[in-house]
């Protein structure tokens, strides 16, 4: 059984003073205070939290970057099997940010901005980024002077490695090379990845 924190106290004792564990829980609800924080929230989660970032049900920091796990994935209009397909991606690996959630299904947005629901068996936590708008150039280090590895058309899809603020550091056909974030679409301006 999953609680969460709720604005009205008074409920979350009356329900948790029959239990024999409510001590524990009512001291977790009260810690948590009116936010929706899960009981079960992951460290990732919890460290979220902490930062004042949006929790969905999974427990999980929204908006989040995550990547298709699957060859094939349907995007449908809604979130169950009883909303249209409005989309089929066929790349594994494409980064995608979750918006939204919904029971067992993930509201994502695209590269390209196309927005819609897909099942959460279909993301993987693996990061990913995707190249944008024209080709780029890798470099040995994070800097535009550092000598140049290998140029990317956009759309090409890198594995992240690590990101300092303004650089990310990612592997293409297996090499790997910095990049500008803002030339990458799957980090937020000023991450930090490690």
């Amino acid at each position: 059984m999953i609680l969460f924190a709720t604005k009205s106290l008074t409920f979350a004792f009356a329900l948790l003073r029959s239990s024999a564990i409510g001590l524990l829980f009512t001291v977790l609800i009260i810690s948590a205070g009116s936010g929706m924080l899960p009981l079960s929230a992951s460290a990732e989660g919890a460290s979220a939290a902490a930062q004042g970032a949006t929790l969905g049900k999974s427990g999980l920091p929204l908006p989040r970057y995550v990547s298709l796990a699957k060859p094939k994935v349907n995007l449908r209009k809604g979130p169950g099997l009883r909303y249209p397909i409005e989309w089929v991606y066929r790349r594994s690996n494409l980064p995608v940010e979750i918006i939204a959630e919904f029971d067992t299904w993930r509201q994502i947005r695209d590269w390209e901005g196309t927005v819609g629901w897909v099942h959460r068996n279909m993301l993987q936590g693996k990061r990913s980024v995707i190249i944008k708008d024209e080709i780029k150039t890798l470099r040995q280090d994070p800097g535009e002077d550092a000598p140049a590895l290998l140029r990317a058309e956009a759309g090409v899809i890198g594995r992240l490695i690590e990101c300092s603020r303004t650089w990310c550091r990612i592997e293409v056909a297996g090499r790997r090379g910095w990049l500008r974030n803002q030339e990458i679409f799957g980090v937020y301006p000023d991450e930090v990845v490690k």
